[in-house]
């Protein structure tokens, strides 16, 4: 994911407790210029949060160790996301997937890493690291929940910890930034309204209203990452940071800044979460399309299987490409995809043996600035002004400023948090994506300067549409495939077939 605007990150120094970037947040001006997006600092700290919670195969040994999320960034394109696994830290599943290329990148980790971590990490020439300030990695919480002594390696791991930040060239800092005024509501209300949430509500069959399940799902979603992102005890939460040598983060006004940051930024987590309801609703594999050419070339060997992803590894990603759309430079639609890439004999430690491929948001080409070129959209009678033929598409920029190739011997599965358009079609096929994880309210649709009329045709890629569950929802079939818009199809063919019939009987001659 590359910037396509120049905007200069202020430094943060080790004594400083809050920093601002200002130029990466605007503010909604009624229509004219642009709308609410997540500054850098704010989206990277998302994205580490919300891959700390990464569904894990099977859970770890040790309580006393926290699972981390990680993000790594290298001129503001993210290089890598990782987690805490059974066996390694995500600093240091970092470190072995990345080893020196490490140098000059920048870290978001979801908690301070351990001294483990920590060393490696410096020694390889990161030049900036940065964490979430709450519990660290080594917990200072766990083991003592009534306010006991911290237990020895804990208090041990801060002190290694200090020494390495003391003597490090890296830039080891706090960069948690407030909100831009109205983001939480903004990023609720489009939550609330998302095609994800459409798609949970809009059968008939079942009484659910949309903003109901949100408000539901979003209280759910907040009490959860309350308890496991934030301190509840202020008292408690100075100590922390006094343990961690943090004490000028304990001084007022900054220690009541943070905690409400810390607070506005798990609001928006949970609003994104909840724009995207697990308890009715998941992704469900397509029949496969026809394809013309396999029937007239059945001596080619067919291309290889690649199972996908479960449930709770899809729903994850896909939210990691919801949290990438609030950074988009289009006014009115923002889109986010990330690429994973799965191999079957995959033993590097990466979230659900996934290594990442590449992830962006819709925006104009890099380098841009604000209002050069069109904004309108397909309601605007002029068509010179139109921004169609300028925005590069999110999963253009995943593509282009991918961090790795895309093997044939492996599964490349692209979330995306909208239909792919007949521009990015020959794309997807072209890289070798086998998987496609997205909803589909705009498929077969014509809107003059964008179409989505080949996505359906699509073959050769295994599709998976987010509709309602099999078990709750007859918009899918017993064989597992997607029959939502089958059902459509045969609803209208149904209509038509009336009108046809009714106009015959209004047109026939009277009987005798």
């Amino acid at each position: 994911m590359e910037e396509s605007r120049g905007a200069n990150q202020t430094d943060v120094g080790k004594t400083r407790p809050l920093a601002r970037d200002c130029s990466t947040q605007t503010i909604s001006t009624g229509g004219q210029g642009h709308g609410l997006r997540l500054s850098k600092i704010n989206l990277f700290s998302l994205l580490s949060l919300w891959l700390e919670l990464f569904p894990l195969e099977r859970p770890k040994e040790d309580d006393q160790i926290r699972n981390v999320g990680l993000v790594v960034v290298q001129d503001t394109k993210v290089m890598g996301l990782h987690y805490s696994g059974h066996e390694l830290h995500a600093g240091q599943a970092a470190i072995i997937q990345h080893g020196a290329r490490l140098a000059d990148c920048q870290l978001y980790f979801s908690r301070r890493p351990c001294a483990t971590c920590l060393k490696m990490i410096i020694n390889a020439g990161v030049s900036q690291i940065s964490f979430w300030p709450g519990d660290p990695e080594v917990s200072m919480l766990s083991c003592s929940p009534h306010g006991s002594p911290t237990p020895e390696e804990a208090m041990l791991d801060a002190m290694a910890t200090e020494k390495l930040k003391s003597n490090s060239r890296s830039h080891i800092c706090l960069l948690l930034q407030p909100l831009a005024p109205g983001m939480a509501q903004f990023v609720s209300e489009t939550s609330r309204e998302c095609d994800f949430m459409v798609s949970a509500t809009d059968d008939d069959d079942f009484n659910l209203n949309t903003e109901e399940l949100f408000c539901r799902e979003q209280e759910r979603h907040f009490h959860d990452f309350s308890k496991h992102f934030l301190i509840e005890s202020a008292h408690q939460h100075r100590e922390i940071l006094t343990m961690m040598h943090l004490e000028n983060f304990c001084v007022e006004p900054y220690f009541s800044n943070l905690r409400r940051n810390m607070r506005e930024v798990v609001e928006v987590l949970a609003s994104v979460a909840a724009g995207v309801p697990q308890r009715h609703c998941g992704f469900h594999r397509e029949p496969p399309a026809a394809d013309a050419s396999s029937s007239t070339s059945s001596s080619s060997s067919p291309p290889p299987c690649h199972e996908g992803v479960s449930q709770e590894i899809a729903h994850h990603c896909i939210i990691q490409a919801r949290l990438l759309a609030y950074r988009t430079e289009d006014p009115k639609v923002g889109v986010g995809a990330v690429i994973w890439a799965h191999r079957q004999s995959a033993v590097c430690n990466r979230p659900g043996g996934l290594s990442l491929v590449g992830c962006g948001y819709n925006a104009y080409p890099a380098g841009s600035q604000y209002a050069e070129y069109p904004l309108m959209d397909d309601k605007q009678e002029d068509k010179r002004r139109r921004k169609y033929r300028y925005i590069i598409h999110a999963e253009q920029n995943a593509l282009t400023f991918r961090t790795r190739d895309i093997y044939p011997e492996e599964a490349a599965m692209l979330f995306v948090t909208k239909c792919p358009c007949d521009e990015c079609v020959p794309l997807i096929r072209g890289a070798g994506i086998t998987h496609i994880y997205t909803n589909d309210h705009d498929r077969d649709r014509d809107k003059g300067d964008i179409s989505y009329l080949r996505f359906s045709n699509l073959t050769g890629i295994q599709k998976f549409i987010w509709q309602r569950n099999t078990v709750t929802s007859s918009y899918v079939t017993a064989n597992g495939y997607a029959g939502k818009r089958r059902r459509r199809e045969e609803q209208e063919k149904q209509g038509i077939k009336k009108l046809r019939d009714d106009s015959v009987a209004d047109n026939s001659p009277p009987m005798s």
